[in-house]
């Protein structure tokens, strides 16, 4: 896994060229956003259980399907899985979000992830929602005043959302 850094020098090093200024321009601007990264990611990682357990608790309200006898989230067994994999995909955004790159979620989470559903017979589409109500709900901390740098957070909101957006994408 390679950080936002480490990721824009080995790419100016393999065509052999200096850091360009738009590259130097957009590092900048990650050093700045800085404080406000670490604030987002820690006020996801604090609230990481709620952000799972309410979006859990709406995907099963919406698709009560899913709990029932049959269902693939019936049996306390089978809820704990759905519940584990919803914490590790968002670990992993939050991982993606604290390196700047998605990388690390694409690697060491997604792939490989919507094949894994179908062969255990997990509606995507459903995994799917649950990773778009954890969204809302880690966008809805993210953007609460308290406990965050201030100034605007609207390009980190953007990237979050783009992170999430690529795990509901990827088990479809």
């Amino acid at each position: 896994m390679l950080d936002v850094f480490a990721k824009v020098v080995a790419q100016a090093d393999a065509r052999g060229e200096f850091l360009s200024n738009k590259q130097i321009d957009a590092l900048e601007t990650i050093i700045k956003d800085g404080n406000k990264r670490l604030d987002s990611v820690n006020k996801i990682n604090s609230n990481a259980s709620a952000i799972v357990t309410n979006s859990a608790r709406a995907l099963f309200a919406e698709q009560p399907q899913l709990i029932q006898p049959g269902g693939n989230a019936y049996t306390s067994r089978r809820m704990a899985a759905c519940l584990r994999d919803m914490e590790i995909i968002l670990r992993y955004v939050t991982y993606a979000m604290m390196a700047g790159d998605s990388s690390v979620l694409d690697d060491r989470c997604l792939n490989g992830l919507r094949e894994t559903y179908q062969a255990l017979g997990t509606p995507g589409s459903s995994v799917a929602v649950a990773v778009q109500k954890m969204k809302e709900a880690s966008i809805a901390i993210v953007n609460e005043a308290n406990g965050v740098t201030a100034g605007d957070c609207s390009s980190l909101i953007s990237e979050l959302s783009v992170y999430f957006d690529r795990a509901a994408a990827a088990v479809i």
